[in-house]
């Protein structure tokens, strides 16, 4: 799944770093301060939720779009409101993750249509 999210963000995006855990995202993210970060909710160890929370603690000031299978709208809810700028459902990867990020980059708001 990795490396088919590279190759959909490689066609519009510089792609700065990978992480696979939620520890890691949080130093690469301050090592690299990134214009956007694409994580999922479940990650191994920090989930995707906690490392989001350490993150606006921190001040980071990059844009946060969330990639995950959850469709669940209790999730979207808690991501929205911890300060996700996107939520996309995996199952929409190749519609909706470019224009998530599209979204998230000029100050709006996106989340896949099929949540809701």
């Amino acid at each position: 799944m990795l490396a088919q999210v590279a190759r959909i963000l490689e066609k519009t995006c510089e792609v700065v770093g990978t992480v696979f855990d939620g520890e890691s995202l949080l130093e690469a993210a301050a090592r690299l301060d990134p214009d956007v970060i694409v994580s999922d909710i479940s990650m191994p160890g920090l989930g995707g939720l906690g490392a989001l929370r350490g993150l606006k603690a921190a001040g980071c000031r990059s844009r946060f779009v969330f990639l995950t299978v959850h469709e669940d709208p209790d999730f979207v809810r808690e991501a929205m409101t911890l300060g996700a700028d996107a939520y996309v459902v995996k199952s929409r990867l190749v519609s909706d993750l470019p224009k998530a990020i599209h979204e998230a980059v000029a100050g709006r708001t996106f989340v896949s249509p099929t949540v809701f």
